[in-house]
């Protein structure tokens, strides 16, 4: 295997770990818990690597660029859908998970319209520390108190995702004023 290879199989890796994930969520006991923490957390780190790699060895395919954001969708889409599943109505990971969940199709979609017609997007620095602080988020609340036995992880989790859908709309709003002229 050549390097040229290694991010498109890093980016279809993440594909592949969404399944075992969901199973893991279904587990019972702290075990589980760790285990589907350390699935996303594999997969989210796969995330980083997969374009960074990329970029080092200068091997960016039209695979790579399309199925890469798919990936990233999937797996933050599965991780939120689970979560709200798992919560019993619990607002404050319902509503910020659905924030999440709308402003990435929206920002999908509006991507998709805005290469149609040769605009670019560039992803915001703003817009990573929202991943950065979504994924962290996302794998305390996956730990969660029954996980690591301390109810400041999913405390610590919730606000992280309140913060992360917070900085969603943010940047959501940014990508549509950038985009107004081209719409």
């Amino acid at each position: 295997m050549t390097v040229k290879y290694l991010p498109n199989i890093l980016t279809i890796i993440r594909i592949l770990v969404i399944p075992i994930l969901i199973l893991a969520f279904f587990l019972e006991g702290k075990l589980a818990h760790w285990v589907a923490a350390a699935l996303f957390i594999f997969a989210s780190i796969t995330d980083f690597f997969d374009g960074y790699l990329a970029r080092l060895y200068k091997v960016q395919s039209k695979l790579g660029t399309m199925l890469d954001p798919i990936a990233d969708k999937l797996l933050v889409a599965t991780v939120i859908i689970m979560l709200v599943h798992f919560a019993d109505g619990d607002l404050f990971i319902t509503i910020p998970g659905l924030v999440i969940l709308f402003r990435e199709i929206f920002v999908s979609g509006l991507r998709e319209y805005l290469a149609a017609i040769n605009v670019s997007m560039p992803v915001s620095n703003l817009a990573k520390w929202k991943t950065g602080i979504q994924m962290t988020a996302l794998a305390l609340l996956i730990l969660g108190e029954q996980g690591t036995g301390l109810i400041i992880t999913e405390i610590i989790g919730k606000a992280g995702l309140i913060i992360a859908a917070i900085i969603t709309l943010i940047t959501g709003f940014a990508y549509i004023k950038k985009s107004a002229a081209h719409v």
